[in-house]
């Protein structure tokens, strides 16, 4: 016997239809005799529904009452499993977050689950039931309920597997698998049996959106495997585990894109100790997230070109910010926001020589001109016009033999 978190997306429970398949595949799972806990999204298209609901009442809605409304759209999936499972006979009951209960830390809309109660669910599938919980949402130490982020379900069930000590984490989606690239851009991109956590953990904070990138990295620490699985296909899925475990013999195991970039360049900053501190600083206080950061130091030494990128969407917010900042002095201010993020990941990368030189040469190539580079152990990231996006996916794809 073994205890199993099994998790269901959005599109896996997008319908009553839907909801009655995913209830068919957690019954087999207990019918082999396994301990069960489910954790469920909210249904397809759910989330941003309850978002235009809070935006047409008001512009300024309360961070905390967008929680509470957020919150339901999971709470409902989880009565609806719980209900298609009671009418296929299996003892079933659902705990909301409060009940259990799912502690969080940090603020609304953006908390982390810090523990959970695990007494009432032990008891529960210790007396044979199968307990279904709401994912992406918590309870504060005030006693308000919280969200811990898009995409937070993922994040619900690693954490569930850590500390309930469960013996896997199975992630259902509308996908099989982790593929080597997006397969509804490139249709020949091959499924990944399998894949270390570094690499998936690369992958999803590059666009690759089969997982939340937080929810990999909890896996990562604690050493949880995963397998992302098909909900609607019989076939095994991808396993996410230790990197000890894989076959190196490949250089690159996927290439990622992300079509939300914005580049933003200081010219002529002046070069001194603490500059980079003065400019990033006031980012971090208002919640924006820099990504790759690259700097070029004059010849002279005395100033440097520092150019980063961020999400499209924080780009006007973050010319502001640095139009206000009395603390730096720069000679010009120059931006691009039509721009994409291609990157090359793989854990051969460490032992495989040449791999930067076949990746530029091939966009080369396709007189594709890079605009930033950044660079990783395993990753290899650059910054080119947006228009370019999937010929560069293809052409490395193809050139990295991963079609």
């Amino acid at each position: 016997m073994k205890k199993k978190v099994l998790k269901f997306g959005g599109t896996s429970v997008g319908s009553t239809d839907r909801i009655k398949h995913a209830a068919k595949i957690i019954k087999k799972e207990s019918d082999l005799g396994n301990k069960i806990i489910v954790v469920v999204s909210a249904m397809a298209g759910k989330t941003n529904e309850l978002i235009s609901l809070s935006k047409s009442v008001s512009k300024n809605f309360s961070k905390r009452e967008l929680d509470v409304l957020l919150s339901t759209g999971e709470q409902v999936t989880c009565a609806l499993i719980s209900g298609a499972l009671n009418e296929m006979g299996i003892k079933t009951k659902s705990f909301m977050n409060w009940q259990i209960p799912i502690l969080t830390d940090g603020e609304n809309n953006n908390a982390r689950i810090i523990n959970m109660n695990v007494t009432k669910i032990n008891n529960y599938l210790s007396s044979g039931g199968i307990a279904v919980i709401p994912g992406y949402q918590g309870i504060s130490s005030s006693g308000d309920i919280t969200t811990i982020g898009r995409g937070g379900s993922d994040a619900t069930a690693v954490a569930i597997a850590k500390i309930f000590d469960t013996d896997s984490c199975e992630i259902y989606t509308d996908v099989d698998g982790i593929y080597s690239t997006d397969p509804n851009k490139i249709p020949v991109a091959k499924k990944i049996d399998k894949i270390s956590y570094e690499e998936m953990l690369e992958l999803s904070s590059l666009g690759a959106k089969v997982m939340q990138s937080s929810a990999v990295q909890t896996a990562m620490i604690y050493d949880i495997p995963l397998q992302v699985r098909s909900t609607f296909t019989d076939r095994q899925g991808t396993k996410i585990f230790n990197k000890d475990n894989l076959d190196y013999s490949k250089a690159v195991t996927g290439v990622a894109y992300s079509k939300d970039d914005a580049k933003i360049t200081l010219q002529a900053v002046e070069d001194k100790p603490g500059v980079a501190a003065e400019i990033f600083e006031p980012f971090g206080k208002n919640q924006i997230n820099i990504d790759m950061v690259i700097q070029n130091v004059s010849s002279d030494g005395k100033t440097t070109d520092i150019t980063f990128t961020t999400k499209r969407e924080d780009l006007v917010k973050s010319l502001e910010i640095l139009k206000k900042n009395n603390n730096i002095k720069f000679k010009n201010l120059s931006y691009k926001n039509n721009v994409s993020k291609i990157s090359i990941v793989g854990a051969g990368m460490v032992t495989t020589p040449g791999v930067t030189y076949k990746m530029f040469r091939a966009l080369a190539e396709e007189k594709i001109n890079i605009l930033a580079i950044s660079t990783s152990e395993i990753k290899i990231s650059v910054i080119i016009d947006e228009v370019f996006t999937v010929q560069a996916v293809k052409k490395l794809h193809n050139i990295f033999n991963l079609d």
